[in-house]
């Protein structure tokens, strides 16, 4: 089904959402059409926040409001789905437009294979009424789905429409870029060759299989590295968790901005807890670009400031090579919370691979190299 068809039949002049990219066609049409016109179109932190950003249009319009989402963001939204969207608390009403990674008999990364079993289910819990919409699916058939959904919504409560893998099309194409000149794999090739044998916990989509191949292409071993494959905007967290463990060794985190930005409270707590042992490396290209580019809103932050405020003791921004070389040495002998900000282009090799271990395989093996140092 052209995704415009979807969008006529919902009528909906208000959409929020993270990037999806079984959802790639609505994404690319809100750009093509929206921008991100915070009037029709806002690119949030994270699944909760569209949530609550749809509940302040729905409360300032009466008019439903569109969240959009991969499915593994709807445990971000069960907070605010029971104690906020309730029928039992504010009878706020949202259309979600939900893309199904990991749907039963469907190959999909380990990260996606439970959180697809359970999709429908949460959706069930949550009391949100769903459909499935499906290669097959017609205009007809989604039409009298939404005149019952309408009613639905009246009622106070939210719908769903879950979207499997291709149900969706978009004829117009869209290319994301910036202007930064550096390559995220070249940024890490970088990064590799100054923390040696210290512990790296990348963050979760491109970073992480850019990592693993650079170990495979000069035969180094997979132990130092944690790949944070799912849980988005954790890594920092987990990276935390480890460094106060392990105060004797440099802890290094590769993170992305819009990992960063999904949870950003973590830096926070970083800050307040202050490792002299962190390193925090946010590669920032301003934009969610393994699931197809859309803008963060990390062009319009300061990160190191951020950073700053939030306790870090040293913080720096690189935006080409010879500035980043020469930070990451500074930063490999500082006794003290680290942030380094390096500023990436948008774009990964065609041929970029994933990881040939299993994640479990992946967690020992770290695991037993943790407890060696």
């Amino acid at each position: 089904m052209k995704v415009e068809n979807l969008i006529d039949i919902i009528g909906a002049d208000f959409y929020t959402g993270v990037p999806d990219s079984q959802l790639k066609p609505l994404c690319n049409w809100l750009i093509n059409n929206y921008g991100t016109n915070p009037q029709h179109h806002i690119i949030a932190a994270n699944e909760g926040n569209c949530c609550a950003i749809a509940a302040g249009y729905h409360l300032a319009t009466g008019k439903f409001p569109v969240v959009y989402m991969q499915n593994s963001g709807e445990g971000n939204i069960i907070n605010p789905v029971a104690s906020l969207l309730s029928t039992e608390v504010y009878a706020i009403p949202e259309i979600f437009i939900i893309g199904w990674r990991g749907e039963p008999g469907v190959h999909d990364e380990p990260q996606h294979i439970y959180q697809g079993k359970v999709t429908v289910k949460l959706l069930d819990d949550m009391d949100i009424d769903s459909f499935v919409i499906t290669r097959e699916t017609t205009e007809d058939e989604l039409k009298n789905v939404m005149s019952n959904f309408k009613k639905v919504l009246a009622a106070g409560k939210s719908v769903a429409f879950v979207v499997k893998k291709g149900a969706l099309s978009y004829d117009e194409k869209v290319v994301y870029s910036n202007n930064n000149t550096m390559k995220r794999e070249e940024i890490i090739e970088h990064i590799t060759a100054v923390t040696g044998n210290s512990p790296i916990i990348s963050t979760t989509g491109k970073a992480s299989r850019e990592l693993f191949e650079i170990r495979e292409r000069r035969n180094q071993s997979h132990k130092y590295d944690f790949l944070t494959v799912g849980s988005m905007g954790h890594s920092s967290s987990i990276a935390l968790g480890i460094a106060l463990k392990k105060p004797e060794q440099k802890i290094w985190c590769i993170d992305g901005d819009g990992a960063m930005l999904m949870h950003m409270g973590s830096m926070a707590v970083i800050g307040a807890n202050s490792p002299k042992n962190f390193v925090h490396i946010v590669i920032n290209n301003c934009a969610h670009e393994t699931v197809g580019g859309m803008p963060t809103s990390c062009s319009k932050i300061n990160i190191p400031g951020i950073a700053k405020s939030c306790g870090y003791k040293y913080v720096a921004t690189a935006d080409s090579f010879e500035a980043l070389d020469k930070e990451l040495n500074i930063i490999k002998d500082k006794d003290e919370l680290c942030l380094l900000e390096v500023k990436s282009s948008i774009g990964a090799r065609e041929d970029l691979g994933r990881p040939t271990t299993t994640a479990l395989e992946n967690k020992q093996n770290f695991m037993k190299y943790l407890q060696e140092l």
